[in-house]
């Protein structure tokens, strides 16, 4: 099977470029001498986690619990659910548990860090620690954080945090700067539940940005990260990777012609409405083209417009787009966690057009 056989829209999984990010993150890590608990909500695929998890002790992040209802029935236990659980959830945990699975859950909210002691089964727990993002957790000099640490008791093993805010560094040394904050933070909070008589085996961290160019990663004890491995173009603007470091593409086909674009039939739920670089220092509309080997071949032409399985495509006038009706081409995602969501499955390729495998994923909550 080639590319010219699939159906579009879909997604193309270079596993090449996919290898070579893994290998980037895990020798990155290895020098600061931290492993990595990758985070699967990007790719949610048992064969992406495979690769991922070479020279790693074996645990992975998930996002949702379908995910980790997947990641468990393909063997891997050691699970760590990186959003804060509700009570309605626990009981879905325990069951997982009691099947073989170590899910371990988050909390910032003293009332559900008594629930989750309370629970007939308790799971492991850690608190969610705010290391400047102000999404979620407690900040680590907060007196809620010994609050929680006593509600949880014997339960609690460790903290957490997420420096979402290094997606606003626009450079290494921005990248470099935030993951000491949240270095700092996740082990001053680590320190201040030691010593007040916790037993605090897990200080988690991570970002892609900050788990790829920390400087110091003293104290923690796992870094998670997770798009690295597909990488985006936004991911690309704030270095994380080059651009050649993008490994899923949707592959489209053009479905009409007008004067300076094209119409193709992968808009806003093949590509994301997600417009993460519009902030960034160059705006990719909702996605850049490439040609059907995945490569630029048509200089600035973007996505500009995506409607429900519509995306309009103005080409560069030096660079004009010449394909017929059915013609392929391949378009790098800006935000590629929303991109892949609505997709089931990767047709992977190795750097040509021949299809090598074809990968499932999971979706759902």
């Amino acid at each position: 099977m080639r590319l010219a056989d699939l159906p579009t829209p879909c997604l193309v999984l270079d596993r090449g470029v996919l290898a070579r990010n893994i290998r980037a993150m895990a020798g990155s890590l290895a020098r600061l001498g931290v492993p990595l608990r990758p985070h699967m909500k990007t790719a949610k695929s048992i064969d992406v986690a495979r690769m991922a998890l070479v020279g790693q002790p074996g645990g992975i992040t998930v996002s949702t619990l379908a995910e980790a209802e997947y990641f468990v029935g393909h063997g891997i236990t050691d699970i760590l659910y990186a959003v804060g659980i509700t009570p309605q959830k626990l009981d879905h945990v325990a069951q997982l548990n009691a099947a073989g699975a170590d899910i371990i859950v988050i909390t910032d909210d003293p009332d559900m860090a008594s629930a989750i002691a309370a629970h007939a089964t308790p799971p492991r727990a850690l608190i969610e620690v705010d290391c400047g993002e102000e999404r979620g957790g407690v900040t680590p000099d907060s007196p809620a954080l010994l609050d929680l640490a006593a509600r949880l008791g014997p339960y609690l093993v460790g903290v957490m945090t997420h420096a979402g805010h290094s997606y606003a560094g626009r450079s290494t040394i921005d990248m470099a700067r935030i993951a000491e904050q949240e270095r700092a933070a996740i082990t001053r909070a680590a320190t201040r539940l030691r010593e007040a008589g916790h037993a605090i085996t897990i200080v988690s961290a991570g970002s892609s940005p900050t788990a790829l160019h920390a400087e110091n990663l003293a104290g923690v004890t796992e870094m998670r990260a997770g798009v690295y491995m597909f990488g985006d173009l936004f991911q690309a603007e704030i270095e994380t990777h080059a651009m050649d470091g993008i490994a899923v593409t949707v592959l489209t086909s053009v479905i009409g012609r007008r004067p300076g674009k094209v119409l193709v039939d992968a808009g806003g739920l093949a590509l994301s409405k997600d417009r993460s670089t519009e902030a960034a220092p160059r705006d990719y509309g909702f996605g850049l083209v490439l040609d059907a080997s995945g490569r630029p071949g048509y200089g600035d032409a973007l996505v500009k417009r995506a409607y429900q399985e519509h995306g309009v495509i103005e080409f560069d006038p030096a660079r004009p787009i010449d394909l017929p009706v059915g013609g392929r081409l391949r378009i790098a995602p800006n935000h590629t966690c929303m991109t892949v969501a609505a997709h089931d499955r990767y047709f992977v390729v190795d750097g040509e057009d021949e299809v090598v495998a074809i990968w499932t994923r999971v979706n759902g909550w």
